[in-house]
């Protein structure tokens, strides 16, 4: 089938440099380049209890279970656990079950799952090794409201942050406090139990307790800074909720708790891995990698505009160049349209550009899904072009109001420029790329 013209050219060789650095940098973020040489051997005479939670924990079970069988030979009765992942992100095991659930939102099946991992943890003895295998997701995987907080009320809290335009830590300080798994407290019910944990990171600056909400290590966030950020942000609270804030003995455990004696904490893959991964492809494509960071935080149209400039610039000084950058941006929705960060984002790149000549990019999420409605089959963000504004234009849409709208999704699926690598079993944050030619 031929191509649209404007894949046949310039621009569509662009694209596919483009579509190669991120799929570059999602292979470098995958559990089974990652993660076997940091598996541990197995304790003497105690169990392997496996617990896993998000967008990587089917695929970071699946590489445990063939470790420990093909290095170890471990018999069945010495491995158990469970493993908790996005709906669409499970995978075929051999031993431990893997339950899929909702993100970003939480649900009954995941919490669900969480009550046996818990049950699993309180089970451990002091032989048995923990295996606590993190990725991004797993704050809404593992969900095990507080208190007398039901998960419906659990739910509303974590829609009204996710409109608020709160950023990861200001949410998870908000979850860590209305758990009884976040924030160190996993830790505290398998203890005295060794605790391993090994995470890929999806934070900015790869701050483990961020990580999924941080279950096995200290907490630095308090009640107080969570209390702030609800009303900073204008998040209503029930009063099952109010009450967890506001009750001195829900702090959560930090530095110097018991329950860390015998807890260590990994990362085994960081987005400025990736992101060093995109870069070096660039290079290999003939274009000069700046790197902007792999922890960029902001609203997502401001972070765009800033880019823009920065591209125009470099296609002025004749530098064929490729702006890689990383971290995880926000929207405050003000629309009522879908999309997600890394959408808005190219829309609001491409309305900046306005088309200039020998620039395109390409925004996605490493997990796969950007935003939308919790579904595999969401899109993971978009790619743009010089041509993008005028195919547009000859389909009867209006791209800035799409971007008032917060409709990003309906604007590019028009176009067919929505980035659809469906689930990618890892999750490193975001990956952006912006290739600038000087022809």
């Amino acid at each position: 089938m031929a191509h649209p013209a404007y894949l046949s050219g310039p621009v569509g060789a662009r694209r596919a440099v483009l579509e190669a650095v991120f799929e570059a940098a999602v292979a470098a973020a995958h559990p089974r380049l990652c993660l076997p040489q940091h598996l541990p051997p197995p304790p003497a005479n105690g169990r392997i209890i496996l617990l896993a939670a998000g967008k990587a924990a089917a695929s970071m079970t699946v590489v445990a279970e063939e470790f420990y069988e093909s290095e170890y030979r471990l018999p069945r009765e010495r491995m158990t656990g469970i493993a908790v992942t996005r709906h669409g992100y499970g995978q075929p095991t051999q031993r431990i079950e893997i339950v899929e659930a909702g993100h970003p939102v939480p649900d009954a099946a995941g919490l669900a799952a969480t009550e046996r991992a818990l049950a699993l943890a309180a089970g451990a003895h002091k032989e048995d090794l923990v295996l606590v295998l993190l990725s991004g997701g797993g704050s809404a995987n593992w969900i095990a409201p507080a208190g007398n907080l039901t998960l419906a009320e659990k739910q509303a809290i974590t829609r009204a942050l996710l409109r608020s335009g709160a950023s990861i830590d200001e949410i998870n300080a908000v979850r860590k406090h209305l758990s009884r798994i976040k924030g160190g407290r996993l830790a505290r019910c398998a203890a005295p139990a060794t605790i391993l944990t090994l995470a890929i990171s999806d934070v900015p600056r790869d701050a483990p307790s961020t990580i999924a909400s941080g279950p096995t290590v200290p907490d630095p966030t308090t009640l107080a800074e969570a209390r702030a950020i609800v009303a900073r942000r204008g998040v209503p609270l029930t009063a099952s909720a109010a009450a967890l804030l506001d009750d001195p003995a829900n702090e959560s455990p930090k530095a110097g708790d018991p329950a860390f004696a015998r807890s260590r904490f990994e990362i085994i893959a960081r987005p400025a891995d990736s992101i060093a991964i995109a870069a070096r492809t660039a290079r290999e494509n003939g274009y000069e990698p700046i790197v902007l960071g792999a922890d960029l935080e902001g609203e997502a149209r401001e972070i765009a505009a800033n880019h823009a400039r920065q591209a125009l610039a470099l296609r002025e000084a004749g530098r064929r160049a490729a702006i890689i950058s990383g971290g995880e941006l926000t929207v405050t929705l003000k629309g009522k349209g879908r999309g997600g960060p890394n959408q808005e984002y190219a829309l609001a790149l491409a309305l900046a550009l306005d088309g200039a000549a020998g620039i395109c990019a390409l925004a996605g999420d490493t997990d796969g899904t950007d935003g939308g409605g919790g579904a595999a089959s969401d899109p993971a963000g978009a790619i743009i072009d010089e041509t993008t504004l005028a195919r547009a234009c000859s389909l009867g849409l209006d791209p800035a109001a799409s971007l008032a709208d917060n409709d990003s999704t309906r604007f590019f699926e028009a176009l067919g420029d929505l980035l659809l690598p469906g689930p990618t079993r890892t999750n490193v944050n975001d990956c952006r790329v912006i290739l600038v030619d000087d022809r």
